[in-house]
């Protein structure tokens, strides 16, 4: 077995170059545009329009594939996948449908496949085994989620939850959890709770040691009750996740289709969307954004990562360990982890059908700008994986293809380093070479920088048009308790965009790659509260009342 597991305790020369080179970039990044205004003013304005230049062709590109990827998940989201698995594993009962429906023709191939004996296992004979992690939520926000789960179109009995808390969650979340069992048993082929032991030697306090706890525990039963490893799709959500009705029927088609089954795994789209209407309006754009952002990314495969709640076969991950148990993004990190494990010989099939999660939303606006923050300079630490991808090509010992494994790492470099500098250089880099040194007010591109700048930004505002119209699209039905006006927000928030990319998606980033850099790891997984303000107002009772009762 190959070692795939990230380095403890003090780390190689090597190693801590590649952990300091995300943030030494993303400095230099920055600082590159004050030394040239004061060397050369005119540099510095090649060097900032080539940044703004190059953004804008990027807008353009994300808002054609938002478009793009939202109407093929519409298209997605229409289809009778119950019927098309049915006709996999019954192809002489197929019939032609409408030609213009989503993947019509992959599915008449796939059907010719069957009936040619070249599909080599039955849709009857497959688990969908789904591990909810949870650390401390209530029952009020656990509970929908797994609703969500029964309300979806594949068979019940072949569905298995093992609803994976932690021990330091406390006493209230494990009496939650046996109440679920006890609500969910009988609903399911099997309804399990695993209880994450705490300070396990070797973890860190994160989300990776719970649900590799949970799908060891998911091995050992399949294996006690003769069930094959390989008819077992592994799905992981976290305990506020609302997977589409078609989720499990979709996931279990495009499985059966691949023999190369085990190399490869499922990325739904993530769409943070399920409390949109109650999350103050910076959270409201940060939550839309990221939505955007896994349209976006499902329309290119090349560049797609296991990101949050995804689907891998059981003997994937029985083999390979299953999650890492090291690092606080075990969802990136598996991407990482599965393709080194199989020599390269790995993909993530997007799967065009949305799972629901919960924005974040504390108690006050204040926690929740905080928590904000947190949840994101956690996402930004997937900058640690850089280290990690250069140790394992960058050695006589590498057994993935160089290119290929060369070019995975430039753009995994490049797409943290980009974070941190492209957002504050184009707001605010058009002054600088007029602030800092005299003589740009005699250089015409220097003086005029600032109204090309802004013409740009002017021009990139149909990329943000084509946005609004989406994200109105995708919202969810308005609470009752919301007026009219609230829908008005919903386009007036956008004008927090600017702001948020600089104090959240910038500074988010810039702190994750500082502390990798000093080597202060994040090895604590900060839970960020969720919900809608009816569940954090019902959570904030019961702990109120609590504490009367022990007093």
């Amino acid at each position: 077995m190959n070692d795939i597991e990230i380095p403890q305790g003090k780390r190689t020369k090597f190693y801590r170059f590649f952990e300091i080179l995300p943030a030494f970039l993303s400095y230099s990044a920055l600082l590159l545009m004050v030394v040239l205004s004061i060397i050369s003013p005119f540099w510095a304005s090649v060097y900032l329009l080539t940044i703004v230049v190059t953004l804008l062709i990027k807008s353009i590109g994300i808002a054609y594939r938002t478009f793009g990827g939202y109407m093929k998940m519409k298209s997605a989201m229409k289809v009778d996948w119950s019927r098309r698995l049915y006709e996999l594993s019954n192809p002489q009962e197929y019939k032609a449908g409408n030609k213009k429906d989503f993947h019509y023709h992959e599915h008449e191939k796939n059907i010719k496949l069957a009936l040619d004996g070249k599909i080599t296992i039955n849709a009857g004979s497959i688990f969908n085994a789904i591990i909810i992690a949870a650390y401390n939520e209530p029952y009020e926000v656990i509970k929908p989620t797994i609703e969500s789960i029964l309300k979806t179109t594949f068979s019940k009995e072949k569905t298995f939850i093992v609803l994976a808390y932690e021990e330091r969650g406390g006493e209230d979340i494990e009496k939650t959890a046996i109440r679920l069992q006890k609500e969910f048993k009988n609903k399911f082929y099997n309804f399990e709770i695993v209880k994450h032991p705490k300070s396990i030697p070797n973890e860190v306090v994160g989300k990776g040691g719970n649900i590799t706890y949970a799908g060891k525990f998911l091995a050992e039963y399949c294996k006690n009750n003769n069930i094959k490893y390989s008819d077992v799709i592994v799905t992981t959500l976290d305990s506020d996740n609302k997977p589409d009705k078609n989720y499990f029927d979709v996931v279990t088609y495009e499985y059966i289709v691949r023999n190369d089954r085990k190399h490869f795994s499922y990325q739904p789209i993530s769409l943070f969307l399920n409390n949109i209407w109650d999350v103050p309006a910076p959270m409201r754009v940060v939550a839309t954004g990221n939505s955007f952002w896994n349209i976006v990314v499902s329309m290119r495969p090349h560049l797609i990562r296991n990101f949050a709640s995804h689907s891998q076969s059981l003997d994937a991950l029985a083999e390979m360990n299953f999650w890492s148990t090291r690092t606080i993004v075990e969802d990136g990190h598996q991407f990482w982890r599965s393709y080194f494990h199989f020599n390269g010989k790995y993909s993530v099939v997007p799967i065009m059908i949305p799972i629901y999660q919960d924005a974040v939303l504390s108690e006050t606006l204040i926690k929740t700008l905080k928590a904000q923050f947190i949840q994101l300079r956690r996402w930004m630490y997937g900058a640690s994986d850089v280290p990690y991808v250069a140790k394992n090509i960058f050695t006589k010992n590498r057994k993935v293809p160089f290119w290929d494994s060369l070019f995975k790492f430039i753009r995994l470099l490049e797409g943290h380093v980009s974070m941190v500098y492209q957002a504050p250089i184009t707001a605010f880099g058009g002054w600088i070479p007029l602030l800092i040194n005299a003589s740009a007010s005699r250089s015409l591109i220097s003086h005029q920088l600032p109204n090309i700048i802004s013409i740009i930004q002017q021009i990139a505002t149909v990329g943000l048009f084509v946005a609004i119209l989406i994200s109105l699209k995708m919202l969810p039905p308005k609470p009752a308790r919301y007026k009219k006006h609230r829908t008005l927000f919903m386009v007036l928030q956008w004008g927090l965009m600017p702001i948020t990319a600089i104090c959240y998606g910038s500074a988010s980033a810039f702190y994750s790659q500082t502390r990798l850099a000093l080597g202060k790891y994040l090895d604590k997984f900060d839970v960020t509260q969720k919900g809608t303000v009816e569940d954090i107002a019902k959570a904030k009772e019961e702990r109120k009342n609590k504490k009367m009762k022990l007093k």
